[in-house]
């Protein structure tokens, strides 16, 4: 009898996938631990949030990082996701070299409408085994904002965040990295 075997993929392997045109141009696929994951549509919520967050989040940091929208991160061997929001360090080039990899991000942002299991599971641990220091979920299912931060590795070698901080719609929250500035919740919640 044969064993049955998962093929993995590195992120070299997507590249090249990608170059091969294996995906479709309106395929919206992560890779995340070497596996392809198909990323739900989204939900006019979630698109809402999503413009709202990063118009204030431009206009907060004024150019003291860059905000990037639905583009990809580097988490080396093999994910590459494509998190809603994320603040990076800038870079001259902007990133067209590569895309930003741990020691470039501040801040991760996925928001939830339909992914917040998944959101809260796969993706928190995976940021957490790649050092990203500051996670958030963006809850639009309970209205609210999880914030994550100090990643760790228990004894059992499971990753996740030593601190977690829920924020209600109506509270103003201090933007990792950047102590002098806030976001207002009420600013990017739909509705």
């Amino acid at each position: 009898m044969t064993a049955i075997t998962v093929k993995r993929f590195t992120i070299d392997d997507y590249h090249r996938l990608g170059e091969l045109g294996f995906f479709c141009e309106e395929d919206r696929i992560e890779l995340i631990r070497g596996e392809l994951i198909q990323i739900p549509t989204k939900k006019p919520p979630h698109s809402v949030c999503n413009s709202k967050l990063v118009e204030e989040l431009i206009l907060l940091l004024n150019k003291r990082a860059i905000v990037r929208g639905q583009e990809p991160i580097i988490l080396r061997p093999d994910s590459e996701p494509q998190p809603d929001v994320v603040i990076a360090r800038n870079k001259s080039d902007k990133y067209i070299s590569n895309h930003p990899e741990p020691r470039d991000i501040f801040l991760v942002i996925e928001i939830a409408y339909t992914t917040l299991s998944y959101d809260q599971t796969t993706k928190l641990s995976l940021y957490a085994e790649n050092r990203i220091a500051d996670y958030w979920i963006v809850d639009l299912v309970n209205t609210q904002l999880e914030a994550y931060s100090n990643p760790y590795q228990n004894n059992r070698g499971n990753f996740g965040y030593a601190t977690k901080q829920v924020f209600l719609p109506d509270a103003v929250v201090p933007i990792p990295n950047f102590p002098n500035l806030s976001l207002k919740l009420a600013d990017i919640f739909p509705g």
